[in-house]
């Protein structure tokens, strides 16, 4: 399987564009796409805009640590391209959308600031251009009010146009005058039928999903996933993640029942590798070197064991002279129920049993520490390596290999064994444990006469406090698998060392698997329930919309459905969108479904062609006409928003 190295959203600053343009000239108008979440930027009759930029803008904050003393230094304000790192300023972005609205017309100044300065436009105390721009379905009259005065007050323009970027896509790609328009947006999605060129206003339904949807949702899924990797999982991320490798399923239901499938996971699943800072590798060492190495290494396990046998040993011997002491004091006809409740012993005969563990495990830890002087266990370290790198007489160099191979493999089952056998014993329910609880139950049945040992919680205490394991093998394990890995590194050719293999796989540890993930993201566009959105998915609402025309007038929008905006760029929703069509029409119905050309500047090449026709020039608000009718004035075309004037006085009529 193909693994991808994560991808970061690749931010390049722009330029100042050379002023005035020759190809424009001064009478040139600015064409403005405001998106919500790209805004593109440039002058009309080029192939495409100057200035295509995220629509956000980072302010830094006020640093409170700094004294009222120190010269006040204004913030640096950086806009679009000129955010390298946004996850770094991820908590200081600023948009001037609520959703598709512009509600926030101090940054939308700021944004225009940006625009104009990086077209290079240096006229004095005004833009000597008409101005072009987008704005949203059904957009207020109170925000275009604004957006008015903002223009023409501020920056002194001498015209300006609205249009519907759906609407201005579908005419860039030439699509008719009647059809059915699906534009996707970044927190929207709008249903919108045309009629004979013009957009039927009352059947235009919007769906409140859109691409931040699939984002956020995409980028939750992988963070509940990969909780360790929580902060390498970013946003910008999951947005390149969603783009790359997200589709929309056929099937939905199908295509889950594929994912479960373990064959068709290892297929499909695309893995993405996290940066990872590998740890460079220690210069080569020679046989020599690699030898006195494990030499050290093995010597100074030695040490620690035999430190910690002093330790046990200490340990051991003070408790051999408590229980002594106790033994005696009961042989004095001295009451001892607190000294043997003390140390968990139920009776005299089991504290002599005690006393002899005791003593049989202080023996033993002696006869260890004075193993070296006649020739134990500490004599087979590595201390001679002739003695240890040889095979013995009677055995080849293969054979001795592969005995210390089986003999180290041994060791490592039997030491995961037991580490398995200790998590059951911790357990209570466990099988191993309720197996030695019986075991102890069986020995209690004499004294208490009863088969409910084991029942209540002191005596699984009890069962605790016995439960202890002597870890003596341990040691010896320990170092005999030292003396397996150097005999085999020496001899072994296939042999990989454990901690090297470790080192190499830790790698996957930072890898990424994006299975079912690729398809529930966008998902949520035909199903909002997935977000726990009460809104119909975006087949309802066609079929909703369909519903609302004769049918006549049906057959002439489903034969030109049109899919724009940046989610039509995801792979596969147009092979869905068929599919959906197909079960709410009726049987052998007749449709077509066409994806924009470019779905994310089509809506900017749209308006740069509409800048070119009579119908732009009629659509022109100029300042006189501002200055008489008000911002929130709108001279209609085929191309933008129905202009319904605000009722006047208002208020006195509802009262009355």
């Amino acid at each position: 399987m193909e693994i991808s190295p994560i991808e970061d959203l690749k931010i390049i600053p722009d330029i100042v564009q050379p002023y005035p343009d020759p190809s424009v000239g001064r009478e040139g108008v600015i064409v403005i796409d405001n998106g919500s979440f790209n805004c593109r930027a440039g002058w009309m009759l080029k192939e495409k805009p100057a200035l295509v930029f995220r629509n956000i803008l980072a302010k830094p904050r006020k640093d409170r640590n700094k004294k009222d003393i120190e010269v006040a230094t204004v913030p640096v304000t950086q806009i679009g391209n000129d955010i390298v790192n946004i996850e770094a300023l991820r908590l200081q972005l600023r948009t001037q959308f609520d959703r598709n609205v512009v509600t926030h017309y101090n940054v939308q100044e700021q944004i225009f600031d940006y625009i104009f300065t990086k077209l290079g436009i240096n006229s004095e105390n005004s833009v000597p251009h008409k101005v072009m721009i987008t704005e949203c379905l059904f957009n207020p009259n109170y925000c275009r009010s604004l957006m008015s005065e903002l223009l023409f007050e501020c920056y002194d323009i001498p015209g300006l146009s609205y249009g519907v970027d759906s609407l201005l896509s579908f005419h860039s790609n030439q699509r008719g005058k009647s059809g059915l328009i699906i534009a996707t947006g970044y927190h929207t999605t709008h249903v919108v039928p045309v009629l004979n060129g013009r957009m039927v206003v009352e059947n235009i339904r919007r769906i409140n999903i859109g691409g931040s949807h699939m984002i956020a949702f995409l980028h939750r899924c992988l963070q509940l996933k990969y909780t360790f990797h929580i902060n390498a999982i970013t946003l910008s991320r999951s947005e390149v993640l969603l783009h790359k490798y997200g589709e929309f399923a056929y099937d939905y239901m199908e295509a889950l029942q594929n994912w479960a499938c373990l064959t068709y996971y290892e297929q499909n699943v695309k893995k993405i590798q996290l940066p990872y800072n590998q740890t460079t590798a220690a210069p080569a060492l020679t046989m020599e070197q690699k030898f006195e190495k494990k030499k050290e290494l093995s010597k100074r396990l030695a040490e620690i064991n035999a430190r910690r046998r002093e330790e046990r040993l200490a340990q051991d011997e003070e408790l051999l002279m408590q229980l002594q002491q106790l033994e005696e004091s009961a042989e004095d006809g001295e009451d001892i129920r607190d000294g043997l409740v003390e140390h968990s012993i139920k009776d005299v005969g089991e504290l002599k049993r005690m006393i002899a563990t005791v003593n049989s495990r202080i023996e033993k830890a002696r006869q260890k520490m004075n193993a070296p002087c006649a020739g134990g266990s500490q004599s087979q370290l590595p201390s001679d390596s002739d003695k240890l790198l040889q095979p013995p007489p009677n055995m080849s160099v293969v054979e001795w290999v592969e005995e210390t191979r089986r003999k180290r493999d041994a060791i490592i089952e039997k030491r995961q064994a037991r580490r398995q056998r200790k998590q059951d014993l911790a357990k209570r329910r466990t099988a191993a444990a309720q197996e030695r609880m019986r075991i102890i139950s069986h020995l209690a049945r004499k004294e208490k006469g009863s088969d409910d040992f084991g029942m209540r919680d002191e005596d699984w205490d009890v069962y605790k406090q016995i439960s202890r394991e002597e870890d003596s093998d341990n040691e010896n394990d320990s170092e005999r698998l030292v003396e397996y890995d150097i005999i085999l590194k020496q001899y072994d050719s296939t042999y990989e060392d454990p901690l090297l293999t470790m080192s190499g796989n830790s790698a996957e540890l930072y890898q990424l698997h994006v299975g079912v993930e690729r398809i529930r993201a966008p998902e949520i566009l035909f199903q909002p329930s997935i977000i726990c959105s009460y809104e119909a998915g975006l087949a309802e609402t066609i079929e909703f919309v369909l519903k609302l025309f004769p049918a006549e007038q049906r057959g002439c929008l489903v034969d030109n459905i049109f899919l724009t905006g940046g989610c039509a760029k995801i792979r596969g929703l147009k092979d869905r969108l068929s599919r959906e069509m197909r079960e709410m029409l009726p049987f052998e119905s007749r449709f077509e479904i066409e994806v924009a050309r470019e779905p994310v500047l089509d809506a900017w090449n749209g308006a740069s062609k509409f800048c070119l026709t009579e119908t732009f020039r009629q659509s022109l608000i100029t300042r006189p006409m501002y200055e008489e009718c008000g911002g929130e004035y709108l001279k209609e075309h085929v191309h933008g928003n129905v202009y319904f004037p605000t009722p006047k006085d208002c208020g006195d009529q509802l009262t009355g």
